[in-house]
């Protein structure tokens, strides 16, 4: 199983910002009040009170990064379904810090764990391009800069919110 290595990086881009450290968590509640913190920042993605318990509670029993830049400005929980499979189960980055370069770092810090550990394929779930909303036509955009692609868009998992599930060959 994979285990979370610190990795420092800098981020540049709109608004200039300085640099953010990334560093992997184990599950724990620490992890969990960093990921409703960063939620409730986000009400326009995250406004489902019950899914938003959940992802808390999945904090204490899912590895996460964590990106600081003092505080906690960002959080991406990940799930290993087989050896060579994983999924980004959740990633969230404090509105203030968006278009910065901290959600690429998150992903970007993910991929190389995971194929250093021997995985080759990831996946992401969004609200799906059937449902249009402005803030989810973004996380499609940027997961898309991310390199990864539309596999399929399924109305199973959550009635009334259609999924996409977008998956990345890992190389």
């Amino acid at each position: 199983m994979m285990t979370a290595r610190p990795a420092r990086w800098h981020a540049f881009g709109m608004g200039g910002t300085g640099g953010c450290e990334i560093v992997g968590m184990a599950p724990s509640h620490e992890l969990a009040a960093i990921t409703e913190r960063l939620l409730r920042a986000l009400p326009s993605w995250f406004g489902i009170p019950e899914a938003n318990a959940e992802y808390v509670e999945s904090a204490t029993h899912l590895p996460g990064l964590v990106a600081r830049s003092g505080d906690p400005v960002g959080v991406l929980l990940s799930r290993r379904h087989f050896p060579g499979s994983a999924e980004i189960h959740l990633m969230a980055v404090d509105p203030q810090w968006h278009r910065r370069g901290i959600g690429k770092a998150l992903v970007a810090t993910l991929e190389t764990q995971l194929i250093n550990d021997g995985c080759r394929l990831l996946q992401v779930k969004t609200l799906g391009m059937s449902r249009p909303d402005v803030g989810y036509a973004a996380t499609r955009a940027f997961y898309l800069s991310c390199g990864f692609e539309p596999l399929e868009e399924t109305h199973d998992l959550r009635p009334g919110n259609p999924c996409l599930i977008m998956v990345k060959p890992l190389r």
